[in-house]
């Protein structure tokens, strides 16, 4: 049954924008943000109206130019959260059965639910430091699959997905004539390793959605790109013409600047991150309350507390100002996303908190 339109919403954004804050914040997955300043960029070289057509082009051959792929692959969107709307909607009508893994980003299944499409579910499990399950997704597709949706790094873990399995789970697709859709935002945070987009593997099977967002600091410029087949670039085009018009043009401007400077922003950021994880490992290896699985990269984890997730979060923030992610928006109330993408000061003093929290849970 097709939920009504009228009735969607999304909790967990909801939280974010109107309950995540606190005094000690770590639940927060971006890097800190840049100011206007610190992405060297002056009012002077912004515009407010843009060139007639559709896109960007500097900022489209930026966005090609990096990822090594055609221009008329790349379609730039506002942030991550409309490249993953944008790309579902392309790839399925209402109805059409597709495959999120489990646990995932809470966006993708209210998106897809807004979009009226059936839900199944494969599995990353716990016990295998939540790689996917080749085979319970084996099992869970079928003729009627039009789609497969991950995240690589996994969000809410960090779990990453390595090329070797992508192209396993490609292979299942092309089988049943599905395509997979790999949100890459936090992929970023490998900065210099800077691996392959899964759009490589077979453009006509991958899509990839991405932005500036979370390894950049740059989430106010909402900086999103969708790297797709032709084919799949036009039918976004006219959704683009049904729901916005045209992006915002100073932000375009501001993007093209950023990637411009892109190396020197993620060695910035890199170095932070380096140091808050290391902050983050001295606490949770300091402790017997939450276990554990520690990705390799990425500012985010995925916990379980032992005894009451409920209550140990409640405490947190009441008796110590600290706020993380609760469970329930990932599918497992019994774990917390913690997120150490901060300034190294704020992250300190966060953990300090949680550290001294901790100690009186056990």
């Amino acid at each position: 049954m097709i939920p009504a339109r009228t009735q969607a919403r999304s909790s967990y954004m909801e939280f974010a924008k109107l309950r995540s804050s606190a005094k000690y914040n770590l639940a927060t997955s971006g890097m800190a943000g840049l100011t206007m300043a610190e992405l060297g960029v002056s009012i002077d070289q912004l515009e407010i109206n843009p060139p007639a057509g559709y896109g960007y082009e500097p900022l489209t051959r930026a966005v090609a130019d990096r990822y090594r792929v055609p221009a008329e692959c790349v379609i730039t969107t506002l942030g991550t959260s409309m490249a993953n709307y944008f790309a579902l909607a392309a790839c399925t009508d209402a109805g059409d059965e597709i495959l999120i893994e489990q646990p995932t980003y809470a966006l993708l299944l209210d998106t897809s639910r807004y979009l009226g499409l059936e839900i199944k579910r494969f599995q990353r499990p716990a016990s295998a430091d939540y790689q996917i399950d080749i085979d319970d997704l084996r099992r869970q597709v079928s003729s009627r699959t039009k789609l497969i949706v991950l995240c690589n790094l996994h969000n809410p873990t960090g779990a990453f997905t390595p090329e070797s399995t992508l192209r396993e789970i490609g292979e299942i697709a092309r089988r049943v004539g599905a395509r997979v859709i790999v949100d890459e935002v936090y992929l970023e945070m490998l900065w210099e390793k800077h691996p392959q987009s899964a759009f490589h593997i077979d453009p006509e099977v991958f899509l990839s959605t991405n932005s500036l967002t979370k390894a950049y600091g740059l989430s106010g410029i909402r900086c999103g790109w969708i790297l797709a087949s032709p084919e799949i670039v036009q039918r976004i085009r006219h959704f683009e013409d049904l729901h916005m018009g045209t992006n915002v043009h100073p932000a375009e401007l501001m993007g093209v600047i950023a990637f411009q400077k892109l190396d020197q922003i993620a060695a910035m950021q890199k170095k932070r991150l380096d140091e808050n994880r290391k902050l983050l490992r001295e606490v949770l290896e300091s402790q017997s309350v939450l276990e554990y699985f520690w990705p390799e990269n990425g500012a985010i984890i995925f916990p379980r507390v032992k005894g009451s997730a409920a209550k140990f979060l409640a405490r947190l923030r009441s008796e110590y100002e600290v706020s993380v992610v609760p469970g329930e928006f990932f599918e497992d109330p019994q774990r917390v996303r913690i997120g150490v993408s901060g300034t190294t000061e704020s992250v300190r003093a966060s953990l300090e908190q949680l550290g001294k929290a901790l100690a009186e849970q056990v």
